[in-house]
C-alpha cells in the first residue's frame, strides 16, 4: 500500500554552506533519533519527517547509463512511495543530466569552497564525510559499489549498493589497475557497510563466492527501472522520433555500452547467418571503442554496413533528449525486439525496460538475465549466433509468438514494479535504524 501523508519538502539543488547551526541542528536531530524510532525533528522545514537519507550522488550527475541510471530511478521512487522522508545527494559536481528540483522531497549538497570546486575529486575523498555528518544523515547509501574512507565518522548508519564484480569472473576483460581499485572499494565497503544490497541473486552469491561477505548481511532488492518506459508513446511522437534519429520502418535494438562482455559481434554474427533471408537494421543505443569497430569492420566485410545504425554517432545524441533517455521508450516501442547478447551481468535493465515497453526480448541465457526476463524472453547461449538467428526469424515472422511474448513480459515486469522496488528499499533502511 502506498504511504499517505503531505510533500512536506521544497527545498532544492543549491551549495549547502553548512553553519555552526545548522551543526548544532544535526546534533540535536541525533540526540532526537536516539531518544525515539517515530520521527526525527528537520531544521531546514521546522517539521516532523522518518529518516534523512544520504545518496552518493556522483553517478546521477555524471555517468549517463547503468549506474547513473540507478540512481535517477530510485529517488523518484522512494520520495513518491515515501514522501516524508529526506533524501539528500552528495555530488562534487552538477550537471544537467539530472535535477534534483523535480523531486520536492530531495536535496543536493556540492562543494562550497573553491579547493573543493577546482579539485571535486578530492571533496569526494576527503570532505563529503564532513558534509554527511553536517547535514544530519540518518542514513548513507553509496548506491555504485563504494563507500567514502571515514565513512564511520559520519555518524550514518551506512548501506551500499554493489551492482556486479564481473571483473573476477572475466579478469581478461579489465586492467590490471581497474581490478585492483574496483577489488578494493568493493570489499572495503562490504567490510565498514551496516547493510550490503546486492541488485540480483547472481551478485549476492558472487559476494559470498569471492568476498566472503556474510550471506545474512546481504539483501536482493530487484531494481525498476525509469518510469517514463512504463508511458505508452503516442503515434505522433514515435513518428517524430523516427524522424529526427532517421529510423527505418523495422529494427531490432540493442542498448548498451559497446565493450567485450556486452557482445554486440554476435549480433552481427547472426544478421550475417540471416543474409539473404532477413534484411532487418540493428540500432545501437551506446557507445564504444576497440569493439564497436570490431563490429562495424565485420558487417562492411560481409557487405551488411547499412544494416548496422550506430544513434551515438548520429549529431541528435549529443542533444538532451537523448543524453537523458527522453526519447528512448519511443525508440524501444518502435523496435521488433530487444537483443541482448551479454556474455554476464548483474541485472540487465534494458530488459526490464523492454519487458514495460511491450517489446519482445531475446537475451543470452548467463548470470542474471533469466531472474529479469523469466519466461516472457527467447534465450540463447551467447556465442550461438546460430540459435540468435533462429530467434530473429521467429520474433519477425511469427505474430502469435510475439504478441505471447508481449503478454508475458508485461505480467514479468510486474515483478519489478516501482512500489516492490521502494517497500524493498525501504526495508532495509527501516531495519538498520531499529538494529
Amino acid at each position: 500500500m502506498r504511504r499517505g501523508g503531505p510533500v512536506i519538502f521544497s527545498t532544492h539543488a543549491k551549495e549547502i554552506f553548512v553553519s555552526e547551526t545548522s551543526k548544532n541542528h544535526a546534533e540535536e536531530r541525533r540526540a532526537q533519533r536516539r531518544a525515539t524510532d517515530a520521527f526525527i525533528y528537520i531544521s531546514c522545514s521546522q517539521q516532523l519527517s522518518t529518516m534523512v537519507i544520504g545518496y552518493d550522488g556522483k553517478r546521477a550527475y555524471q555517468n549517463k547509463t547503468g549506474l547513473g541510471n540507478y540512481i535517477r530511478s530510485l529517488l523518484p521512487v522512494l520520495a513518491e512511495y515515501y514522501p516524508n522522508d529526506k533524501y539528500v545527494l552528495f555530488a562534487p559536481e552538477q550537471t544537467d543530466l539530472f535535477d534534483v528540483k523535480d523531486i520536492p522531497q530531495a536535496d543536493a549538497v556540492f562543494p562550497a569552497s573553491d579547493l573543493y570546486k577546482t579539485l571535486p575529486a578530492v571533496w569526494r575523498r576527503y570532505g563529503m564525510v564532513k558534509a554527511i555528518r553536517d547535514y544530519g544523515v540518518d542514513i548513507y547509501h553509496g548506491v555504485s559499489n563504494e563507500l567514502p574512507n571515514g565513512i564511520g565518522k559520519s555518524g550514518a548508519k551506512t548501506v551500499v549498493t554493489v551492482h556486479d564484480i564481473i571483473f573476477e569472473r572475466f579478469p581478461e576483460t579489465y586492467h590490471f589497475d581497474e581490478r585492483y581499485v574496483h577489488r578494493w572499494k568493493i570489499k572495503y565497503a562490504c567490510r565498514v557497510a551496516d547493510a550490503v544490497i546486492a541488485i540480483s541473486e547472481q551478485t549476492k552469491n558472487d559476494l559470498v563466492e569471492f568476498y566472503k561477505v556474510p550471506a545474512e548481511k546481504i539483501a536482493v532488492v530487484y531494481q525498476s527501472c525509469n518510469p517514463i518506459f512504463q508511458r505508452l508513446v503516442s503515434n505522433n511522437e514515435k513518428q517524430e522520433v523516427k524522424k529526427l534519429y532517421d529510423l527505418p520502418d523495422k529494427y531490432f535494438l540493442f542498448v548498451s555500452s559497446i565493450a567485450p562482455r556486452k557482445n554486440l559481434i554476435a549480433i552481427c554474427k547472426a544478421m550475417v547467418a540471416l543474409k539473404g533471408q532477413l534484411q532487418i537494421p540493428l540500432v545501437v543505443i551506446g557507445n564504444g571503442k576497440k569493439e564497436k569497430e570490431e563490429a562495424r569492420n565485420f558487417m562492411e566485410t560481409n557487405g551488411l554496413a547499412h544494416l548496422l545504425i550506430l544513434l551515438n554517432e548520429k549529431p541528435q545524441s549529443k542533444e538532451a533528449r537523448f543524453t537523458t533517455a527522453a526519447d528512448f521508450p519511443a525508440i524501444y516501442q518502435q523496435a521488433l525486439a530487444l537483443i541482448y547478447p551479454s556474455i554476464f551481468e548483474g541485472f540487465g535493465a534494458p530488459l526490464l525496460e523492454a519487458l514495460w515497453s511491450g517489446l519482445p526480448v531475446i537475451s543470452s541465457n548467463t548470470s542474471c538475465l533469466p531472474e529479469v526476463g523469466g519466461d516472457a524472453a527467447l534465450y540463447f547461449e551467447p556465442h550461438d549466433s546460430n540459435k540468435l538467428s533462429k530467434h530473429m526469424l521467429q520474433v519477425s515472422n511469427d505474430k502469435e509468438l510475439t504478441a505471447s511474448m508481449i503478454r508475458k513480459g508485461k505480467i514479468q515486469a510486474e515483478k519489478f514494479s516501482k512500489e516492490q522496488y521502494a517497500n524493498s528499499m525501504m526495508a532495509v533502511y527501516k531495519k538498520l535504524l531499529h538494529q
